[in-house]
């Protein structure tokens, strides 16, 4: 995945993490429409793994 795509869903998560989430997802909706085919599996692999920097939680449910 580029570094812009990686930049944007992290800032995704921050805004979402300030309780601003119709922001976060603009800002990642960008990038996903952004991102190539090829990228969509990436992305989708980030977001599962990454899921607790968007709540804040330390540890997944």
């Amino acid at each position: 995945m580029r570094p812009t795509i990686r930049s944007a869903l992290e800032y995704s998560a921050e805004l979402t993490r300030r309780n601003r989430l119709v922001d976060a997802v603009a800002v990642a909706e960008a990038a996903i429409n952004q991102a190539t085919d090829d990228e969509h599996t990436e992305i989708r692999q980030w977001l599962i793994d990454h899921a607790t920097d968007f709540t804040g939680e330390d540890v997944p449910r």
